[in-house]
């Protein structure tokens, strides 16, 4: 048991995959195993289903009392449906770097941590967060964003994913809540526009605490890949050639669909599809834009996030124009 714990801490070739009911499940992966696993929640592409329970109480305790040195890692935080998963897969350069995209611990945290939101949290939970995060307030990161309209484009152009907004704005809605006032009661427009809001007065209070945060707008990713990876590798301290970077643009990355490779998906049809809904979706901009509006009040938003990681940034509530 002792080597068997000591090798959790040491090596990334057990995974910390869940909490359930006061133990963490970890799974013997490799590397292979972390590159073709798109998401490493109950999609993560295992070989074999072996699960290694431990108590999470014990194992963060014992993790504690070693106070071993913090790891150097590099946070994507990003809102929904804004191009994470293509530039955590972009970002994946084999041996150089291991990525770990949307890890299921992470997503069970924040939403217990949102009920908790007027609360304090209880050692239990925050035990939890220092088992399943190495808590670096000088670690490096980028927050991924959209400005409004495009956020809810995405998140407003089929029923499956409105009805994701209902959903996720009912898990988290304390949460939401304290940042961007009650939402009992809201219809799904305005629900996605409290999310929105939610969101972006989180990342503005994060880029004002944390000096190696930085903001991108997913629109950057899109139409300036090149830039946008330069940048990013060397806020994460990765080296790659400049020749490297451009057989990741050109290469079939960027040519296809980000969770599903088997998809011809390009920046070309991305503004297609973006034009198409914007006539589409009309109304629920303009009515999610005067919930906005109204909501702000004497809390505005900035006109766009600080410390940019290229260019500008891009205004929060720019309407909607496409080429």
């Amino acid at each position: 048991m002792t080597t068997r714990v000591d090798a959790l801490f040491a090596t990334p070739d057990h995974y910390l995959y869940a909490f359930e009911a006061g133990e963490a499940l970890f799974l013997p992966v490799d590397r292979d195993v972390y590159r073709r696993s798109l998401f490493l929640d109950d999609r993560i592409a295992l070989e074999s289903g072996e699960i290694l329970p431990f108590s999470a109480e014990a194992l963060a305790a014992r993790r504690d009392a070693e106070d071993r040195p913090i790891p150097r890692i590099g946070w994507i935080f990003h809102i929904a449906h804004c191009g994470s998963t293509l530039l955590a897969r972009a970002l994946d350069r084999g041996d150089e770097t291991l990525v770990l995209r949307e890890p299921l611990p992470l997503r069970q945290l924040g939403v217990e941590g949102a009920g908790l939101v007027r609360e304090p949290r209880p050692a239990a939970w925050a035990a939890r967060l220092r088992l399943a995060v190495a808590l670096d307030p000088a670690a490096p990161g980028i927050l991924l964003h959209h400005p409004l309209d495009a956020y809810l484009l995405a998140i407003l152009r089929s029923d499956t994913h409105r009805e994701w907004v209902m959903r996720v704005t009912g898990e988290i809605a304390p949460g939401i809540e304290a940042w961007a006032g009650p939402i009992a009661g809201l219809d799904v427009v305005e629900r996605a526009a409290a999310l929105w809001l939610a969101q972006m007065r989180i990342y503005d209070a994060a880029l004002g605490r944390h000096p190696d945060l930085h903001s991108l707008a997913a629109a950057a990713l899109f139409d300036q890949p090149r830039a946008v990876l330069t940048a990013a590798f060397a806020l994460f301290g990765v080296a790659v050639a400049p020749a490297a970077i451009d057989d990741i643009v050109t290469g079939p990355l960027f040519a296809t669909h980000a969770k599903n490779p088997d998809r011809p998906f390009d920046n070309a049809a991305r503004r297609e599809r973006e034009a198409r809904l914007g006539d589409l979706l009309r109304t629920d901009l303009d009515r999610a834009r005067r919930w906005i509006t109204a909501r702000c009040g004497a809390y505005p938003i900035p006109d766009r996030l600080a410390r940019p990681l290229v260019g500008e940034g891009v205004a929060l509530l720019d309407e909607n124009r496409m080429p």
